[in-house]
This record gives C-alpha cells, sequence and structure tokens, in this order.
C-alpha cells in the first residue's frame, strides 16, 4: 500500500449467479483512498455501488482481486478475524438508523464496545463521551422511539464512532430525513471529517455528494469516473460539540 493509504483495492471482482446468468457486480476495480479523506460514492442502481460499500465495510468478500484495509489484507482473514476487523476498523450509519428500540441511547452506543470486550464502567463513559460529541449528551437515556429522526441518525453517528474506527461508511445517510434535518447531519460529517475522519458517503443525491471531497461514480461494476470536487459544499462550523 502507498504511504498514507487506508483502502487498496487491486482487481476486485464480486460474481453472483442468478438462475443461469451470472452478475458481475464488480468487475476489476481498482481503487486507493487514503486517510482522512472525504469520499462520495455515486452509481445507478445496478452500478455496483453497494457490493463496493460491502466489500470495503467487510461485510462481503471479493470473489476475486485484493482488498487491504489499514495494511490487513482482507482475503486472508477467517470469519471471526473477519468480525473482528470490521467491529474495529469500520463504524457504520445507515440510512434507516438500525438502532435497537428497546434500549436507551447510551445501550445502543456501548454496543461495539461490548463487542470489543470493554469493561463495563469504560464503555459506559467512552459511549456518554461520543453521544455528548455528536449534541445528545442530554438524550443519554431516551430510547431511539423518543428522539426525531435526525436525533436518532446522531444516535447512529454516536455508534459507529465509538470504537474509533479508521472509516466512518454512511449509505444514504440523510435518505430517511427531511432537507433540513438532512443538513444538520451533514454539518456534522463536516466537522468530523474536519476533526481527521475518514468519511465514504455512499449517496444518490448529487446535492449531498457534493459535500465530499471526492467523488466516485460507478456504472456496470466498473469505477466510470474519480474525480475530486472543485467546490465542495461547506456546510460550516457550526457544530460546536464534535469540534476538536
Amino acid at each position: 500500500m502507498s504511504q498514507g493509504s487506508l483502502i487498496e483495492l487491486r482487481g476486485v471482482t464480486k460474481v453472483y449467479p442468478m438462475g443461469d446468468q451470472i452478475v458481475r457486480a464488480l468487475d476489476g476495480v481498482d481503487l486507493d483512498i487514503d486517510k482522512n479523506e472525504y469520499v462520495g460514492i455515486m452509481g445507478p442502481s445496478g452500478s455496483g455501488k453497494s457490493t463496493l460499500m460491502n466489500i470495503i465495510g467487510c461485510l462481503d468478500t471479493p470473489t476475486a482481486g485484493t482488498y487491504r484495509l489499514n495494511n490487513h489484507l482482507v482475503g486472508d482473514l477467517s470469519d471471526n478475524e473477519l468480525a473482528h476487523i470490521r467491529n474495529r476498523e469500520v463504524g457504520f450509519v445507515f440510512q434507516t438508523f438500525n438502532l435497537l428500540a428497546r434500549v436507551s441511547c447510551l445501550q445502543n452506543v456501548e454496543l461495539p464496545l461490548i463487542y470489543s470486550g470493554m469493561r463495563r464502567a469504560r464503555r459506559r463513559e467512552v459511549a456518554r463521551k461520543a453521544l455528548e460529541d455528536v449534541g445528545l449528551g442530554d438524550r443519554v437515556d431516551h430510547k431511539p422511539n423518543e428522539l426525531s429522526g435526525g436525533q436518532r441518525q446522531r444516535v447512529a453517528v454516536a455508534r459507529a464512532l465509538v470504537g474509533n474506527p479508521s472509516i466512518l461508511l454512511a449509505d444514504e445517510p440523510t435518505g430517511n430525513l427531511d432537507s433540513k434535518t438532512g443538513s444538520e447531519i451533514m454539518l456534522l460529517f463536516e466537522a468530523l471529517h474536519r476533526r481527521g475522519h475518514t468519511i465514504l458517503l455512499v449517496t444518490h443525491e448529487e446535492d449531498v455528494a457534493q459535500h465530499a471531497r471526492r467523488i466516485i461514480r460507478l456504472r456496470d461494476g466498473l469505477i466510470e469516473s474519480d474525480e475530486p470536487v472543485s467546490s465542495p459544499v461547506l456546510a460550516g462550523t457550526e457544530f460546536e460539540p464534535v469540534a476538536g
């Protein structure tokens, strides 16, 4: 891997059998992403962007090619090692939040730390700080159904970041939010990027992708273009709870 490179894909192919047909979801993708990059991944339905996200997030493995994540050759890992790397290296933020409805915000944010084996007192302290960082220090005991959509997404961001992962992987993070609340989430991502986090933002919305500093566009399992954003939308610097 090149110095500073966090993600390296070489000749990555993913093939799915579908009846008598073979679907090539990815068809020989080469890609490098460095630490502290803010990258948007775009493409129409069937372009391969979800498959690429799943491979980068260690939720799936390539049929062919190699993937290195933070110097780990992912294809050589056992299922247990893969789960460990996924928990340690990747923080996920999903469109549907994926929060546990019957437990508090604090308990939701604690989950990755439970899997990592952190002691209860310490993980509560770390989870509480993560919620404070996203502006929800006064909501630690609330359950998800007691929060707005934007607040629930901020809980999801806190949970994604609580283990200090190498990558924040956000899949349509504003898809279930109104435009004002979506702007607040993009403001949070902007602050996190400035703080040093590596962010991969999967979206079909051009205006959301324009917050990134680089946009990768996929079509038919291939990278169609990979270009810097000449004038990124700067969400602002008003999200003080995340400021370093």
